[in-house]
C-alpha cells in the first residue's frame, strides 16, 4: 500500500506537468535557448508555484476560488497578457539570438506565469485535491484508492521532478542532432504562448463584462 501511495503521487504529479501546455512551452524555450540548466530551473519556478498551491489547497483557498469566479476570470486576463508579453520574448529570442544570461530569468517566468494559469488553478480545483482526500488519487483519468498521506505528497512532487528532469534533457540531447532546434522550438513556443494568452483572455470576457 505504501509503494501504491507513492506510484499513485508520482502519476499524478506527472499528469500535472507532462501534458502539453504554456509551461511546458516556457520549460523548452529556457532549454534550447539557454542550456538544460536552465530549463531545469524554469521546471522548478513552475512546481515551486504547485507547491504554493498545495498550501493554499491545505488552507481551504484553493475550495475558494471554486465560488469566485470573477476572480478566475481577472486571474486568466493577468496570465493571459503575462503569456503574450513571454511570446513576444520568445519569439524575437528566435529571430535574433537570445542573451545567455540572466540564469534566474526562467524561474522567475514560470513561477509569475504558473501563479496565474488557469490551467493550473483548474487542475487544482480539480484533479488537485485528490492529495488532500484520504482514498482517492485520478491520474490520466484512472481513479485510484490508496491510503493518502506523506508518501502521495512525495510522490506528487517527485513525478513533477522526474517531468522537469527529463524534458529538458530530451531537447538537449534533440538539439545536439538538429541545427535549427533552437529557432524552431523557439518559434513553436512563442506560437503556443500568444494562443494560450488570447484564449485565456478571451475566455474571461464575459464573466468580467
Amino acid at each position: 500500500m505504501a509503494l501504491l501511495s507513492l506510484l499513485a503521487g508520482v502519476a499524478l504529479g506527472l499528469s500535472l506537468a507532462a501534458p502539453p501546455g504554456p509551461m511546458n512551452a516556457l520549460i523548452a524555450n529556457e532549454t534550447v535557448v539557454r542550456g538544460w540548466k536552465a530549463g531545469f530551473r524554469a521546471g522548478l519556478g513552475a512546481m515551486a508555484a504547485d507547491a504554493v498551491f498545495f498550501g493554499l489547497a491545505y488552507g481551504g483557498v484553493v475550495a475558494f476560488l471554486q465560488h469566485a469566479p470573477t476572480l478566475q476570470a481577472a486571474m486568466k486576463v493577468a496570465g493571459g497578457v503575462l503569456l503574450c508579453y513571454f511570446a513576444y520574448g520568445a519569439a524575437r529570442s528566435a529571430h535574433a539570438g537570445a542573451e545567455r544570461t540572466d540564469s534566474g530569468a526562467g524561474f522567475r517566468k514560470t513561477f509569475l506565469a504558473a501563479l496565474t494559469n488557469p490551467m493550473q488553478v483548474v487542475w487544482w480545483l480539480t484533479a488537485g485535491v485528490a492529495l488532500l482526500d484520504p482514498g482517492t488519487v485520478e491520474a490520466f483519468g484512472y481513479a485510484l484508492t490508496v491510503s493518502n498521506g506523506a508518501l502521495t505528497i512525495v510522490g506528487f512532487f517527485g513525478g513533477i521532478l522526474i517531468w522537469i528532469t527529463g524534458f529538458p534533457a530530451t531537447l538537449r540531447a534533440a538539439g545536439e542532432k538538429v541545427a535549427s532546434l533552437e529557432r524552431v522550438v523557439g518559434y513553436a513556443s512563442a506560437v503556443v504562448l500568444v494562443a494560450f494568452g488570447v484564449l485565456f483572455v478571451a475566455g474571461s470576457l464575459p464573466v468580467l463584462l
